[in-house]
């Protein structure tokens, strides 16, 4: 196995007893990718990051770390591992640097100097006496990024960690995110339902829908298949596609299943490829102008329903 690889699962499945949480769910994450999981609340995307993080136990599947997968070597990775699953609790009358200090001593990390460390990294060093009551939601989410980062991890483990934050908060969040990522090469596994925001930092997605995953894909396979196209049902897809390739010099286009052509070219002038194919006698059943975001993919992709 690739020393890239960070989290591998083949057939992951969690059952809580007859209910099944995650079926049969293979992963894989490289080093260095901003992985988006993205489901519907229910969908199991918590219950894999709780399985990363030892937090809950598969009920079969194979899990590796780092290339790790025996019950030891895994228990030696997540030393590797930071995670925000839900909001940590803090005391609500102590500092932040007195409350970091206190999960140190809990989890055994030696040193004092990775409070410090951590509370600049997410930009609350400057909190003083301050406490985390008085602390606005934003500063509490970036409070359980500091105590996940309290352990210098190589991979990080967010459950929506953007859940109920401002504009401003998501913006802020979303800027510390990128910065561990692209200048300290920190592997990121994120969930979230605020799918238009995953867009914006993921660099590689998981889409799951009731415990299964549905597909991979890369943001540039993404973008590919979300692209603006003028969408086509025809009669004789082989027809219409040397119609397009002789009679009007296109190549940018892809065949899907239904006899359905999405053509990347011509988006102004549809007309110049309706009249070459009705020239051709290649029935068309119907035409659309198609485009999609991330929310659009998703939602295509699970059929409909609701709102991820």
């Amino acid at each position: 196995m690739t020393t890239n690889c960070v989290l591998t699962t083949r057939g992951l499945t969690k059952r809580y007893g007859s209910a099944t949480a995650v079926d049969n769910v293979d992963l894989n994450i490289q080093k260095g990718q901003i992985y988006g999981l993205v489901g519907r609340n229910g969908a199991g995307k918590t219950t894999i990051i709780r399985m990363v993080a030892a937090q809950s136990l598969p009920t079969a599947g194979v899990l590796e770390l780092f290339g790790e997968n025996t019950a030891r070597g895994c228990a030696a990775a997540r030393a590797r591992i930071g995670s925000m699953v839900e909001t940590p609790s803090f005391y609500p009358y102590l500092t932040a640097k007195q409350n970091l200090e206190y999960y140190r001593l809990q989890r055994g990390i030696p040193g004092k100097l990775c409070v410090d460390e951590a509370l600049e990294r997410v930009n609350l060093h400057q909190t003083g006496k301050k406490t985390f009551k008085t602390f606005s939601l934003g500063m509490k989410q970036r409070m359980g990024l500091a105590l996940a980062l309290m352990n210098r991890p190589d991979f990080l483990l967010l459950d929506e960690p953007i859940n109920g934050l401002d504009p401003e908060g998501i913006v802020e969040f979303r800027n510390l995110l990128l910065r561990l990522n692209r200048e300290e090469e920190v592997t990121i596994l994120i969930s979230s339902h605020i799918l238009t925001e995953l867009s914006n930092i993921a660099t590689h997605y998981g889409f799951i829908d009731k415990g299964r995953m549905l597909e991979q894909i890369s943001e540039k396979g993404l973008h590919e298949k979300c692209r603006a196209c003028l969408q086509l049902t025809v009669g004789d897809a082989g027809r219409a596609v040397a119609t397009l390739e002789r009679g009007l010099g296109c190549r940018d286009y892809e065949v899907l299943p239904g006899n359905i052509l999405r053509i990347f070219d011509y988006l102004t002038e549809p007309q110049t490829v309706t009249a070459a194919l009705a020239e051709a006698g290649v029935p068309i059943l119907g035409i659309e102008n198609r485009g999609s975001n991330l929310e659009d993919y998703f939602m295509a992709l699970i059929g409909g329903g609701q709102h991820a």
